[in-house]
């Protein structure tokens, strides 16, 4: 048994790319993942947020061992067990999929409809050999169909018989049933109605207050994002540009991205227009980044040096990050969490 840590994952500098092809004798790499130092606390709510290709899925899929790892270092360890991600294999990765689990963003994609609910929920302790017999597999699909509020008569039909809300339950019953630590969800409540979301949000922090649970919640609503996680990173173009507690990070935001997507929140007074920061261009392909820090093409408060040097660094004693050279410069009048969140 490894000592009891704080953090369950950590990483250094880790790093995803994928080769393609260019032309015939040409190739490329796409840094889809590019160089991120990150600790998740065990028992958080930890919250990734960016435009769409900013590597926020991958980033979740690295940490569950689903795409390779093909730089710097991630680690798992939850007191029981210790981890060295990008290495697994043979039993070890296989016990490691017990412990981390993902819930899938389209809960009608995410179910087999030729499956019962029953055995869509089993599945998992089938394949894993962590039950004997079939009563005891059942026992533990009763318990956490419970857990997530599914009704017993629910086990025996498919999952066409379902709202969209109610197949989400079923796929966190799915997730939840080899007992894992770790859970990335990604894009959990995308595809459900406003009123739905609050459910399966409360559903959720539920969870991780009874359980214990770690998320890796992935998210482009920053509303759901600022009433549900305790702490939050936001990734642009691969890597994480501004990281905070939650309040920290929706008062004051410090980078300019990070600030320009808040700007674009909507707001609940009908008088407050104008307020939203156009950003220029579309976010650049991973392929070929630009030099310096890679936001400046966009940046309205870019200089000579963030075209010529990437920013480092900066943490405070709060535990806020900022990737940015003109970050003190930049400060202004704090923006306000969203008031329209769907977690009531």
């Amino acid at each position: 048994m490894s000592p009891l840590s704080e953090t369950l994952i950590s990483t250094t500098d880790l790093q995803v790319g994928f080769s393609i092809r260019k032309g015939p004798f040409q190739k490329d790499v796409l840094k889809a993942v590019d160089g991120i130092s990150i600790d998740i606390p065990r028992g958080a709510f930890f919250g990734v947020v960016g435009e769409s290709g900013s590597g926020k899925t991958t980033l979740g899929r690295a940490l569950l061992q689903a795409v390779p790892v093909t730089g710097g270092t991630a680690s798992y360890d939850d007191g029981d067990k210790r981890f060295d991600l990008g290495t697994l294999s043979g039993a070890a990765l296989k016990d490691y999929r017990r412990r981390a689990q993902l819930i899938f963003q389209d809960p009608y994609a995410a179910l087999s409809p030729r499956m019962t609910v029953r055995d869509i929920i089993a599945e998992p302790l089938e394949v894993m050999g962590l039950t004997r017999t079939r009563e005891e597999t059942d026992a533990r699909v009763r318990e956490v169909a419970a857990t997530c509020r599914l009704n017993l008569e629910h086990l025996r039909r498919f999952p066409h018989a379902f709202s969209g809300g109610q197949r989400q339950r079923i796929s966190i019953a799915r997730a939840l049933v080899c007992g894992p630590r770790f859970v990335v969800a990604d894009e959990a409540v995308a595809a459900l109605d406003v009123s739905i979301q609050a459910d399966i949000l409360n559903l959720l922090k539920a969870l991780q207050r009874d359980l214990g649970i770690t998320f890796l919640f992935i998210s482009h609503d920053l509303s759901v994002v600022a009433h549900t996680c305790d702490h939050v990173a936001v990734m642009y173009l691969g890597r994480i540009v501004e990281s905070a507690p939650t309040r920290a990070l929706f008062h004051a935001p410090r980078h300019p991205y990070t600030q320009a997507l808040f700007s674009a929140i909507p707001s609940l007074d009908p008088d407050d227009r104008g307020r939203a920061q156009v950003l220029k261009g579309e976010i650049p392909s991973p392929t070929n980044q630009p030099s310096g820090c890679t936001f400046h093409p966009r940046c309205a408060f870019a200089s000579d040096l963030c075209r010529r040097a990437a920013p480092e660094a900066e943490k405070d004693a709060s535990g806020h990050m900022v990737s940015c050279h003109h970050w003190q410069d930049l400060l202004r009048t704090p923006v306000e969490a969203p008031t329209a969140a769907p977690t009531q």
